[in-house]
């Protein structure tokens, strides 16, 4: 999947504006929205590349409480950055871009409770997808889910399941439910947390705290506490009060398309139409999703629990015309995917395995086995060195070669290059498999190549790749 990156400074901060004023796309001031094509070429992560304030306040509902916000020494009000899909829409309308895919991994900004060991903090890594472009519907949409699949597959992070639902059919729903139209998005955040506490806290919230009539909190119950898949869209086409709906009937459409394109993606066994799902932000305008890692009760055959969510996106047509003077409109859909929660869930793994991680990308160990050798070692790293090794020695003159070794074993550098007096008369190196201990000797000027020959095949197990 080709992508365009879009790059920005690692930690920027976004216009904060007064209410009512002009809205403008330009960068705060003291850094710089660079474009693709003027940065270096940016590492390749989560198997992205294959997929080819004013600003900030009121884009993210009642999360926005979560905005750090500051003034610089001239009292302009700015804030961190809350998070990617905002200041990417406001760099399309700055830039006047109507067509761009690209993925960014930088870091943002909550003012939450941290709960480190859940993977949540206040500063953190995303990673993000977005597609922007006038397309057919459902196509880009496919295209985000099919990414989150491949992700967490590959990741083998364990089962998961990717929730989808859409903005209008839950807007909908509030129509028919009798929510009036100005409490929708109160309301939206109120449904969100459906996945967190009991249907009954839902409700009590609705009509305690949102204003909701009792009636219509429990026919909005009857509706989001469903979940299934192309059944379940057939089923609701044909309800005879939320088939009635402009907005339900259209985002419904859309979903059975959508549906059909992920059937051909092969990948409906993981994906859940539900009701429930509602993304809090209040930036959404169409298909929503949200993926979770989720576990089975018990041996029986049961509904999975879900443990955690690890990416989460939607379609936000009308986010970039909020930045441009004209209010020209560039429809987009992402996803965020959140790589510390991802990590965290990874090291609790490892942890409870007790499997060694490797904590360098070292190829090699240049070694020698007796002393008055440090020569040799410096020579023969400073050719690995050139020939584009990753290649490291211990900063001793003559250390004992037992702890040249021990060191391989503790950070996972999974070869020795060994140079002692013998193979310095018969112009071979001796390299040494770290985890079976094999040894073989080798031509000194091919080296470099079977240390490639070795490790290149495999980037993520390295082990597997060492059989002499």
């Amino acid at each position: 999947h080709t992508t365009t990156t879009y790059p920005t400074a690692r930690r920027h901060v976004e216009d904060a504006g007064d209410k009512g004023t002009e809205t403008v796309a330009l960068c705060p001031p003291g850094r710089k929205a660079r474009q693709s094509a003027q940065l270096p070429p940016r590492p390749r992560r989560f198997g992205l590349e294959r997929h080819g304030e004013e600003t900030l306040m009121g884009k993210y509902g009642d999360d926005s409480k979560l905005i750090y916000e500051l003034q610089d020494q001239g009292g302009e009000l700015l804030a961190l950055r809350y998070d990617l899909t905002v200041p990417f829409a406001r760099y399309l309308a700055m830039n006047k871009i109507t067509n761009i895919k690209r993925y960014h991994i930088a870091k943002v900004y909550r003012r939450d409770n941290p709960a480190t060991t859940r993977g949540r903090y206040r500063e953190f890594y995303q990673c993000d997808f977005d597609i922007a472009g006038q397309f057919d519907p459902m196509i880009p949409d496919a295209e985000c889910l099919k990414i989150v699949h491949e992700i967490l597959s590959e990741l083998q992070l364990g089962d998961f399941l990717i929730k989808v639902n859409d903005r209008r059919i839950l807007n909908g729903v509030f129509a028919i439910c009798g929510v009036p139209d100005s409490k929708f998005i109160t309301t939206c955040s109120t449904v969100d947390k459906l996945d967190k506490i009991p249907w009954e806290d839902v409700r009590s919230e609705m009509v305690g705290e949102k204003g909701l009539s009792p009636e219509a909190a429990d026919r909005i119950g009857e509706y989001i506490q469903l979940h299934g898949g192309l059944d379940l869209i057939e089923q609701l086409l044909q309800d005879p009060k939320l088939s009635q709906n402009k907005l339900a009937k259209e985002g419904l459409g859309d979903m059975k398309l959508l549906f059909e394109y992920l059937t051909l993606f092969g990948i409906t066994g993981k994906i859940s139409f539900d009701l429930s799902l509602a993304r809090g932000l209040d930036y959404y305008t169409g298909v929503i999703f949200e993926a979770v890692l989720v576990q089975q009760k018990n041996n029986q055959v049961e509904e999975p629990v879900s443990v955690g969510s690890v990416a989460g996106g939607g379609r936000y047509d009308g986010l970039v015309g909020m930045f441009d003077p004209k209010g020209r409109k560039v429809p987009c859909v992402g996803v965020s995917i959140g790589i510390e929660r991802i990590f965290s869930i990874m090291e609790q793994r490892v942890k409870a395995s007790g499997e060694k991680i490797r904590t360098t990308e070292t190829q090699v160990l240049v070694a020698t086995p007796q002393k008055h050798l440090l020569g040799a070692r410096l020579k023969l790293i400073s050719e690995l060195w050139d020939a584009g090794i990753k290649a490291e020695m211990l900063y001793k003159k003559d250390p004992k070669l037992l702890k040249q070794l021990q060191y391989c074993e503790d950070t996972g550098i999974p070869l020795v290059a060994i140079i002692g007096e013998q193979e310095l008369t018969d112009g071979v190196v001796k390299l040494r498999v770290v985890t079976t201990r094999e040894e073989v000797n080798i031509p000194r000027e091919k080296l470099a190549d079977e240390i490639r020959r070795r490790l290149e095949p495999c980037s993520l197990s390295v082990q597997s790749c060492l059989t002499v």
